[in-house]
Parts: structure tokens; sequence; C-alpha cells
């Protein structure tokens, strides 16, 4: 499933692009995110918990950035699996200069498997941008 779209961040580009590195602020915008350790370079362990319809459940997986040019754009990958399935997706996100803060538009691909994808895509393709507005909102008030 194809997900994309643009947030605004309160904040100048090389502001936004350094908070969307830091691995407590992405811990603390993370939806559901309950640790997030990094182990290694720009690569992290992550525990959190998902709620979407009926199931909810406890996920383990990791979050890694790559394709680094800042402070314009990033590349950022997720994967997650629990005991309701997996998650997995990722997406560039580029950062534009607007007046005193920052667009920040994204395009990426989510794979949802096992019990959780039963709800149906639409309501996935729903919850998924839900959880990137909520994302974004929390950078935004840090």
């Amino acid at each position: 499933m194809k997900i994309s779209g643009s947030q605004r961040l309160p904040f100048p580009p090389d502001q936004s692009y350094a908070l969307m590195q830091d691995p407590e602020a992405l811990a603390r915008a993370i939806p559901g995110c309950e640790s997030l350790e990094q182990t290694g370079e720009n690569e992290y362990r992550m525990k959190m918990k998902m709620a979407l319809a009926a199931f909810s459940g406890a996920f383990e997986g990791k979050v890694r950035i790559s394709e680094q040019q800042p402070p314009s754009s990033f590349r950022l990958d997720v994967e997650g699996s629990g005991k309701i399935g997996f998650v997995k997706g990722g997406g560039v996100l580029k950062l534009e200069p607007s007046e005193t803060e920052t667009v920040v538009n994204y395009d990426g691909d989510v794979q949802v498997g096992g019990t959780i994808a039963a709800v149906g895509q639409r309501l996935i393709e729903g919850a998924a941008k839900s959880m990137i507005q909520r994302f974004f909102e929390k950078l935004a008030a840090s």
C-alpha cells in the first residue's frame, strides 16, 4: 500500500532534520513506542504497542535511517512483528523550507500481514495516516 502526503513542522529545515534523527525525539513521537535503543549506526531496536480495530498487541522491530542528505532528505524504514502479525514500511522524507517552518513531504510503502491484515486495506490505510499525523504532531511539540 502506498502512503504519501505532507506535514508541517514549526522549525527551520536544519532543526527539523536534526529532530527527526534524534532517537529520543523519535521514541517520543512514534505512536505506541515503548522503547527505542540504538543497535548500530542509524539503526535502532524498537518495542511498541499497536491497536487497530479489535486487534491490539505488542510488536518488536527495528528502525533504520539511511540515504541521509542533511538537511533536505533521508529514508526511514520501520518493521515490526508480534502475535497479531507484522508491519513493514519505509519511505523517503523530503524537507522543504517554508517561511519559518518546514514542509515534510513523505512517500513510501507499508505492508501488513497476519491477523492484523484481516481488518481490510481501507482501515489500515486510515490508521497509517493517523499514526503519521500523530508522529508529526508529537515532533512539533518537542
